[in-house]
């Protein structure tokens, strides 16, 4: 009988510091999240250094509690996954660290784990991945359509050119006097206003899978000022509601029309955002309608930045026989298509 394989994974790309357990890939065994909302809500954002203080605050702690929850020592571990990019330098530099010391001290094997690749393969914390797929990513930094025919292979056929729809969402927040973080205030409020505004969409070029926001994200601003010059009132729960309908309308338009094009079996939502239920509604009905493409949506504690996606991702990269030596540092910049192997 095969042995179980555990992968601890260990995610600190930004405001979260994570550990979890995973075994085969599939089941996670624990996973501990650390949030910093509350520090950076006074600032109205994600103060880097504060960030990294935490991150060095938290991380012994947190992965002492993974390996209580999941009940296993480090003896028992596999692999360990760590985010080596894209995300704070200063945060990622934590987990990296923490990673590599554990590494050395127990003679694990080290992986390194793209944080985007990550987010992809929480789906096949709820479902087996069933090639050739698309991913819809939709986080803070990052909106992208992903390509993969095959376990570790990614390729980008889509990626914002300016803000990402994270990014707006939280700049809209702003305008709108609402507090951080702003995607989830402002989905709250769509649900109760009506999207009568007329907001434009980006759709470039035809036959283009990019995306742009910060057009949007300017006529929201544009909009509420030029109320505010003629003394009208605009009803925030209607901007709110006009302004999603508009992100959504391009996000689910564009990724329908790639399924199609690129004839996946499956389609996955990836990303802080996936935890928008506007997009989560739109996306199911969209996808009700094409009966060959199955569509998988993770739970709203696999959309945010958590460590079970990073040990689902690593243990696949584990699986190809890709490691990561002790010289691995933090990589802000990394590109998701580094590990393809042809």
């Amino acid at each position: 009988m095969k042995k179980d394989l555990l992968v601890m994974g260990i995610e600190t790309s930004c405001d979260e510091t994570a550990v979890s357990i995973v075994k085969n890939g599939r089941e996670i065994v624990s996973n501990i999240v650390a949030s910093q909302i509350d520090s950076h809500k006074r600032f109205g954002g994600v103060v880097p250094e504060i960030a990294s203080r935490h991150h060095v605050e938290q991380i012994t702690i947190v992965l002492e509690e993974a390996l209580k929850e999941a009940d296993v020592s480090y003896e028992e571990i596999d692999a360990i996954a760590v985010t080596e990019g894209p995300g704070l330098v200063g945060a990622l530099l934590i987990g990296v660290n923490a990673a590599k010391a554990v590494a050395f001290a127990h003679g694990i094997p080290l992986v390194s784990v793209h944080h985007i690749a990550g987010h992809i393969y929480a789906n096949r914390l709820v479902s087996e991945l069933k090639f050739p797929l698309l991913s819809l990513v939709v986080s803070g930094g990052h909106t992208e359509l992903v390509y993969m025919k095959e376990h570790g292979h990614f390729e980008v056929i889509g990626e914002t050119r300016d803000d990402a729809a994270g990014e707006a969402y939280d700049k809209v927040a702003r305008t709108l006097h609402l507090p951080y973080p702003g995607g989830p205030q402002i989905d709250r409020l769509a649900h109760e206003g009506e999207a009568v505004i007329d907001l434009p969409r980006a759709w470039l070029e035809e036959g283009s899978y990019d995306f742009s926001f910060s057009g949007l994200k300017s006529a929201v601003i544009n909009t509420v000022h030029n109320a505010e010059q003629r003394g009208e009132t605009i009803k925030p729960e209607d901007l709110a509601a006009s302004f999603q309908a508009s992100v959504i309308d391009v996000l689910v338009t564009k990724a329908v029309r790639a399924a199609k094009e690129y004839g996946v079996n499956q389609v996955l939502l990836a990303g802080g955002v996936a935890a928008n239920k506007g997009l989560r509604a739109e996306l199911t009905d969209a996808f009700s309608e094409l009966e060959d493409v199955e569509l998988v949506i993770p739970p709203l504690q696999l959309c945010t930045d958590n460590a079970a996606m990073i040990a689902a991702a690593g243990t696949v990269m584990f699986e190809k026989g890709q490691r990561a030596g002790l010289a691995l540092n933090a990589n802000p910049g990394l590109d998701i298509t580094i590990h393809n192997h042809e």
